[in-house]
């Protein structure tokens, strides 16, 4: 018989979230039943699932998400939700009860819905130890108020010893208040009552944190949004992985956490090799160990850890054979980094043999819409079928359209999110999964022809600081002249 459970998320990258879920069911080869709908302005999910352990390996995997239980009852009202607790002490079928009419209710929402006593019996027993915690949402209660909530359970057949350190069986109660921390109601939205089944992966966030690690550069990417990237790629145990813009190798330390082996490739000698300017406030020079190696160590995952190449993406100097099982990767946008390939401006140049030993290759602006169109196109033929791209793509939000996002005949867009960085831009983590081998060649994306983020950026730049000024010459003015009519005696 499947189970219902609550799905109870962290409020944060909510766009993410459905992306980040669908990726680990389909990894795992989960199936899953929603009950209702998933709603963005809801922090929880209820669903249906085959066993307990298909819960626990969905929680292993997601950062997103807080923990899950085993929903037991659900109500509008407190005391809806004590009513529907002690029916199902009364229920001795070992099976859902039903309307009349034959269908079963949506956990406790419509009156008779309860859920089989034989979910609770097996938690009661006197060698089981317990404790009730309480977690509200937008609204804070204190200790004392926890507890009087928690008193109000005494009626359930509870026979162990209260435990509230690594207790047998952990019981979930849960309110609701809506997300809007300016307009909380006094009675919850929904409440919730169930057996704690397991936490995510948050602990995994502050483990990889940025704070605490070795080597960082100027666009090293936050550890959590990291590992969602490394879940929608659906990175599992021996996958191989590439960052072909690897930098200081944030996503290739979030894929070798998931079992991945890493490899990585950037066109920035002085960062693969730890010799970059120090990012961090009152570091003078890097230390010895600060390399992408020493983070893989840091990490315990050096055995995952294959190696990073000095290279330019658009001259891929890969062997025809080889696949990869996903390919994650941040290019740079031309603003905290320079997009970059090697070239030459000069026309007809040509550098004699005499010169090419101590050569440093020169350098030219590597556009947004070719980056994006030779990434697809490398991943059309690199990636094994169903493997799949995970990149972010920059754009200024008022110009946003999903028909003008990068495209490729072998590749279908699974998934895409918005993280805002600002009033006027933000970034879309866009999620490709191959479905074709037969791989064509392709000009430059016509859609993205007009895009150069690099300049927009800049000229909004210039725009706001020249509204802020003059802005403030007005204020300036407007003050002056009300000192000008108090000095007159016209203002009281």
């Amino acid at each position: 018989m499947w189970r219902r459970y609550l799905l109870w998320f962290a409020h944060e990258h909510v766009d993410f979230r459905h992306g980040e879920m669908q990726s680990i069911l389909s990894v795992l080869n989960i199936p899953i039943r929603f009950i209702e709908e998933p709603c963005m302005r809801k922090p929880y999910w209820i669903v249906e699932l085959a066993t307990e352990e298909c819960a626990r390996k969905i929680a292993s995997r997601s950062v997103l998400l807080k923990n899950c239980i085993e929903l037991w009852a659900r109500a509008k009202t407190e005391s809806q939700l004590h009513t529907t607790l002690k029916s199902a002490l009364l229920n001795l079928t070992g099976k859902w009860m039903v309307n009349n009419n034959g269908t079963v209710n949506d956990c406790g929402i419509s009156d008779g819905h309860v859920c089989p006593r034989s979910l609770i019996d097996p938690c009661c027993s006197k060698d089981k130890s317990f404790k009730i915690e309480v977690e509200t949402f937008c609204k804070h209660f204190s200790m004392k108020e926890k507890v009087d909530k928690i008193e109000k359970f005494s009626y359930m057949p509870l026979e162990g010893a209260v435990k509230l350190k690594k207790p047998d069986v952990t019981l979930s109660y849960l309110e609701f208040y809506g997300v809007d921390p300016n307009n909380v109601p006094e009675e919850p939205h929904d409440l919730f009552f169930g057996r704690w089944i397991a936490d995510g992966q948050r602990d995994v966030i502050q483990f990889h944190s940025l704070k605490k690690r070795q080597f960082i550069g100027n666009t090293s990417m936050d550890a959590q949004l990291a590992l969602i990237m490394a879940n929608q790629a659906r990175v599992a145990t021996g996958d191989l992985v590439l960052d072909p813009f690897v930098g200081s190798g944030s996503l290739l330390v979030a894929a070798a956490h998931f079992g991945g082996f890493v490899w990585g490739s950037d066109i920035d000698f002085l960062m693969l090799h730890g010799r970059t300017r120090p990012t961090r406030v009152g570091q003078k020079a890097r230390a010895k160990e600060e390399s992408i190696r020493g983070n893989m160590k840091q990490y315990g995952t050096s055995s995952r850890y294959l190696d990073v190449m000095v290279s330019d993406f658009s001259l891929p100097m890969w062997r025809d054979s080889l696949r990869f099982d996903a390919i994650i990767t941040d290019p740079p946008y031309g603003v905290r980094e320079p997009a970059e390939k090697i070239g030459i401006e000069k026309p007809n140049y040509i550098l004699i043999e005499e010169h090419l030993v101590h050569h440093v290759p020169s350098k030219v602006e590597y556009a947004l819409p070719h980056i994006y169109s030779d990434l697809l196109d490398f991943a059309a033929r690199k990636l094994r079928m169903g493997g799949r791209l995970v990149c972010w793509y920059p754009l200024v939000r008022e110009e946003y359209k999903e028909d003008q996002l990068p495209q490729h005949p072998c590749l279908e867009l699974v998934s895409n999110s918005e993280q805002v960085l600002s009033k006027l831009t933000a970034r879309r983590l866009l999620t490709y999964e191959k479905t074709h081998d037969d791989v064509p060649n392709l000009p430059v994306d016509p859609h993205s022809g007009t895009h150069n983020f690099r300049e927009k950026y800049f000229a909004m730049g210039e725009i706001s600081r020249r509204e802020k000024k003059e802005r403030r010459a007005e204020e300036i003015a407007a003050t002056a002249a009300y000192k000008a009519k108090m000095a007159a005696g016209d203002v009281t």
